[in-house]
């Protein structure tokens, strides 16, 4: 009779046992609104991220047009490279987003959309690109190319090669005007580059110094010289020097 019992009263102390704690609510969380395009991309990222294998269409390729008649402006000579990830799909300097499967290239000097007739020295294969990004900043090179541009010049594959570059159209006079700038870097670690870009600030106090992280990691500093006068950036780049990098005069626009 009291085994029998046991069980009984075994339960009764569980019951009330579980009723003198309170038990914990149970929150049910709506699940998270579905995403969309924008939003699970980078800032400034395009619809169609193509890795460099990916098929390429007809109008990325189409090279820019030129008048029949077109002469060169200007012509310079040096090596060139190419830049693709992780550039693509990124807000370049003209405000558009870099797409490294269409015909442009980056130039430090060049103004924001002039078109260029690229020639490869070795090969003589030619190419028109139009300049939409500052760089490249490296020094010796003068030209960085997209990668479809790349491919049409022979210099995909060996990565760096000696072109001709013939100026054919410019929205904006080459020699006078423009908004100008120094560019130096880069720096392994933001605090190399906050560093020194204080220590630019009080050296000129009429600058407008800024640090910047790039898409490939690294960290720069842009010192924009008072009226972003040609002449007064010309003067900065050639007095400033440091062991962390290197020193670019470039247009900004």
């Amino acid at each position: 009779m009291l085994r029998a019992a046991i069980p009984t009263l075994l339960l009764t102390i569980l019951f009330f046992t579980d009723c003198s704690h309170p038990k914990q609510a149970r929150v049910n969380v709506p699940p998270p609104p579905a995403s969309t395009e924008s939003a699970s991309r980078p800032e400034g990222a395009a619809k169609n991220d193509r890795l460099p294998g990916a098929e390429e269409n007809d109008a990325d390729l189409a090279e820019p047009t030129i008048p029949a008649n077109a002469t060169p402006l200007a012509t310079e000579t040096g090596r060139a490279s190419w830049y693709g990830p992780p550039y693509h799909n990124r807000v370049g300097s003209n405000g558009e987003v870099y797409n490294m499967h269409a015909m442009t290239a980056a130039h430090r000097t060049l103004p924001l959309g002039a078109i260029v007739r690229v020639t490869n020295l070795k090969t003589g294969h030619t190419a028109f690109v139009r300049i939409t990004d500052r760089g490249p900043f490296i020094p010796g090179r003068i030209l960085d190319l997209s990668l479809a541009a790349a491919r049409k010049l022979d210099v995909y594959l060996p990565g760096v090669a000696e072109v001709k570059v013939e100026v054919m159209q410019t929205p904006a006079p080459l020699e006078t005007g423009g908004k100008w700038a120094v560019q130096i870097g880069g720096f392994a670690q933001e605090r190399e580059a906050s560093k020194f870009a204080d220590h630019l600030t009080r050296r000129y106090n009429t600058a407008k110094v800024q640090h910047f992280a790039s898409p490939a990691g690294d960290w720069w500093v842009r010192v924009r010289v008072l009226d972003d006068d040609r002449r007064r950036a010309q003067q900065l780049a050639a007095e400033t020097a440091t062991p962390d990098g290197a020193v670019f005069l470039v247009r900004l626009n």
